[in-house]
């Protein structure tokens, strides 16, 4: 699979197929760089799995989340509390 960067067709994709109900979605590979969640509940995808935020305040509070024009995870939400594995989110990609 090549990189992809894409943040609103394939997060708004993922989230209507795991049905969370997400405000905003956001889809990144890496999981390292997104672009700031602006509405919520909001959530951040990577390849395997999902970091879901219920509320602003709840984002807000995220430590391990390098705000600025840009989002920066040091190390990827995976290595965030929170975090959910799933392994339908690859298979759901090889689909597109």
């Amino acid at each position: 699979m090549g990189f992809l960067a894409m943040a609103s067709p394939i997060g708004k994709f993922l989230n209507e197929k795991l049905g969370l109900g997400a405000k905003h979605a956001l889809y990144r590979e890496d999981g390292r760089w997104y672009q700031n969640l602006e509405r919520f509940p909001g959530v951040f995808f990577d390849r395997k799995g999902y970091l879901l935020f219920e509320t602003v305040e709840e984002y807000e509070r995220c430590a391990q989340l390098r705000r600025g024009t840009k989002l920066n995870v040091t190390g990827g939400i995976s290595n965030i509390i929170g975090y959910l594995p799933d392994g339908r989110i690859e298979s759901f990609l090889t689909s597109l």
